[in-house]
């Protein structure tokens, strides 16, 4: 991210939290300002942010070389009040505890999204409870019920497009590692809905490990993809913090169990040295990796003793598989919805293990999207669908 993108994400975060006002609230006006402002500054434009609080309001002024037309302000995620284009301004309300604004911009926006997702349930949940009264009523009503089935589409349409916006937070770009080359590839059961209970997490720990994360949480839509992206939080935190790789799917399912007692996810971790090749795996539950050698046919990594989920009774991973990849091994994770797609779970990792001995030598880069293509040639059982590839590569 620019440095100077990066201050003002900074600066708008720290005047929404001296100003209380709440986190969905500060992350879709976060994002309005970084759409128009990460253009401009790539063009080499000037973009002055000011920022005023009073009487438990926030005013937010952005100022332009160049004027933003009125579509283009309909389409942000909060809308600023009307003006000349250059000058666009946002009132927020604030008035909640003052706190200090989180200095590491994506555990910021992680807490952003996690508002937003939160907010997007709690509407459906409301929309769907109104529909059902209305349905109950005299036909009197029926024109008020198809007038609400037409803005529950215009609903469902615009939260497509600010999830879509959310991809990119929530499905982090492969860290640039000498090393190990990573690549990712999601396919979502519903193409206006781009989200769901698959999500993965990947970064570098101070040793220069790479450590990734893969979760399948149980159930659909946004509450799913909250629980997910709770899992992923929560398990990047304790890394972080340093705390030993088997223990982490444990200490995870614990420590969320307090704060959400519903939530159950499978888990796989791994964790890479690029300098020696070592990596490391362990699995809550979750389907094995494949591992793709030019020494040997292509072959599951054996699960360790059956390790459990997170939510799950006597969660994680008793034991870890260990493996030293070679220049060019490659090794495959994934959700379940790539092998279930056909109903048999057995048949699908047979092919899975088929077509990842025939395109192993690929770019890895293409790799992922050209597995889920084939493997959903069929598809009985619809599921969203995540990819990862990890090649050992030499270094420089």
């Amino acid at each position: 991210m620019r440095p100077d993108l990066a201050r003002i994400r900074r600066r708008l975060r720290t005047a929404c939290t001296q100003a209380g006002v709440p986190a969905d609230d500060r992350g879709r006006l976060v994002l309005a300002v970084t759409l128009l402002a990460e253009p401009a500054l790539t063009a080499g434009e000037t973009v002055d942010v000011a920022t005023a609080a009073s009487d438990r309001r926030l005013a937010v002024t952005v100022r332009l070389d160049h004027a933003v037309s009125q579509g283009s302000r309909n389409a942000l995620p909060l809308l600023p009040e009307r003006g000349d284009g250059r000058t666009l301004t946002w009132h927020l309300t604030g008035g909640g505890p003052a706190a200090p604004a989180e200095p590491d911009d994506d555990r910021a926006t992680r807490e952003e999204m996690l508002a937003l997702v939160a907010r997007a349930d709690t509407l459906a949940h409301e929309q769907r409870n109104l529909k059902h009264e209305l349905a109950e009523t005299n036909s009197g009503v029926l024109a008020m019920y198809v007038e609400l089935e037409q803005r529950d589409e215009q609903l469902r349409r615009a939260h497509a497009a600010i999830f879509r916006e959310l991809e990119d937070a929530l499905r982090p770009r492969p860290p640039a590692v000498p090393g190990v080359e990573l690549a990712v590839h999601y396919s979502p059961t519903d193409q206006d809905s781009p989200t769901g209970g698959d999500l993965y997490d990947w970064f570098v720990l101070p040793d220069g490990q790479v450590h990734v994360t893969l979760v399948d949480a149980v159930g659909h839509g946004v509450t799913s993809t909250r629980h997910a992206l709770t899992v992923t939080h929560a398990i990047r935190t304790l890394a972080l913090e340093g705390h030993p790789f088997r223990d982490l799917i444990a200490r995870t399912s614990h420590t969320l169990a307090a704060i959400e007692p519903g939530l159950m996810a499978t888990v796989l971790l791994a964790r890479v040295d690029p300098v020696t090749g070592r990596t490391r795996f362990a699995n809550g539950g979750h389907p094995e990796p494949v591992l793709v050698t030019a020494a040997e046919p292509a072959r599951l990594l054996p699960a360790p003793v059956p390790g459990r989920g997170v939510g799950f009774p006597d969660p994680g991973s008793r034991e870890l598989v260990d493996v030293v990849l070679a220049e060019g091994d490659t090794v495959l994770l994934y959700t379940d919805g790539l092998v279930e797609s056909r109903k048999d779970i057995d048949e699908g990792q047979a092919r899975l293990l088929a077509l990842a001995e025939r395109l192993g030598a690929r770019r890895a880069a293409g790799l992922p999207r050209e597995l889920v293509t084939r493997m959903h040639d069929v598809v009985l059982h619809a599921d969203d669908t995540v990819v990862l590839a990890l090649r050992r590569t030499l270094l420089p």
